[in-house]
């Protein structure tokens, strides 16, 4: 059996796992258009595996923003399995590329995408990233998810610097059915967190999601503003925050990479939250993200409905950057069949 096929059968048994699999299949369709079509053409044009389809394999993954160390470690596996399992033919390829690209991302780890929640009291989240990646955009559709799951959620205005980020915060807290802690715009956003983690304690809110300023002119005062918070919200409850979550736009390639190098040196990243995967032909920075830096992508985004924040799959992912290939398979085994 194909890795295709065992992927699908593997979500094929519960109707949410099928829904948030043709999530990833509907999301990721522009990325299939540009990556995955260009892997068919080299494949179409090439019959047999040499080190000239290697070669182009390579550009196409570079080209995808999978970034080039993430690419020689994929190119030095695909040429082992390749010989291990004696694979001629390229059609034969595109399913080892697969399972490499699985296990690359999971290199080892269990439970990746899930998040850590406090053992007693609010479990608070912190969601960091430069302005424009739809940090506020994720934080209503966490919240909702959240919500879904029996939860209690408030919000957290603690980007007090950028015009409208408190009303556009409140907006979203409104449109869940979800508090939200806010002052005047130009307050010390440690203050409005101070105000949040007692409100969350006193109410006994089961989540408190945090929006903080998405500054990165001046690293330095970055670093001192995501420090002071940390000391107020950790001074109110010990271990916390639970979890920083780094908002990073999939569309803007590499240039997310350099943002998740800045962020990690000044703060504590426990995960990466992948936003408009659904815009990009590329898609590939999910895996250059976890080999070179080991964040993980907890959550992406795959379209505008409050639904459309998922968990990170990495098997979901793969099975909808090649699900073209899956289609193929069915269709020749019903042409055989008949």
């Amino acid at each position: 059996m194909s890795f295709f096929k065992k992927l699908k059968d593997k979500f094929s048994n519960n109707v949410e796992e099928e829904q948030s699999t043709e999530k990833y299949r509907e999301g990721l369709s522009k990325t299939r258009t540009g990556f995955t079509s260009k892997i068919n053409d080299l494949v179409a044009r090439y019959r047999k595996v040499d080190e000239d389809f290697f070669e182009e394999l390579e550009e196409v993954l570079l080209q995808a923003d999978v970034g080039f160390e993430t690419v020689m470690d994929l190119m030095e596996e695909l040429r082992f399995e390749v010989q291990r399992q004696n694979v001629k033919d390229t059609s034969n390829v595109q399913s080892v590329i697969s399972e490499k690209l699985v296990e690359i991302y999971e290199a080892g780890d269990q439970q990746l995408s899930e998040l850590t929640f406090a053992e007693s009291g609010p479990t608070v989240i912190l969601m960091v990233g430069v302005n424009g990646v739809g940090k506020t955009t994720t934080i209503g559709k966490l919240a909702q998810r959240l919500k879904n799951e029996g939860k209690t959620v408030m919000l957290a205005a603690g980007d007090t610097f950028r015009a409208g980020a408190i009303d556009q915060l409140d907006v979203w807290g409104q449109r869940v059915g979800v508090e939200t802690i806010k002052q005047s715009e130009g307050s010390d956003p440690a203050a409005v967190m101070y105000d949040a983690v007692r409100a969350a304690k006193s109410r006994n809110i089961d989540v408190l999601i945090c929006d903080t300023a998405g500054r990165l002119q001046n690293k330095v005062n970055l670093m001192n503003e995501l420090q002071k918070v940390h000391r107020v919200i950790a001074r109110e409850i010990p271990g916390a925050p639970h979890e920083v979550l780094l908002a990073l736009d999939a569309t803007t390639g590499q240039n997310a990479m350099i943002q998740a190098q800045t962020f990690k040196e000044v703060t504590e990243v426990t995960g990466i939250v992948l936003t408009k995967l659904d815009g990009t032909a590329k898609g590939g920075i999910v895996l250059a993200i976890r080999n070179k830096l080991n964040i993980p992508v907890k959550f992406v985004g795959l379209g505008e409905k409050l639904d459309d924040l998922q968990p990170f799959d990495p098997q979901k992912y793969v099975y909808g950057l090649f699900a073209e290939g899956l289609d193929r398979e069915e269709q020749e085994e019903m042409s055989s069949d008949k």
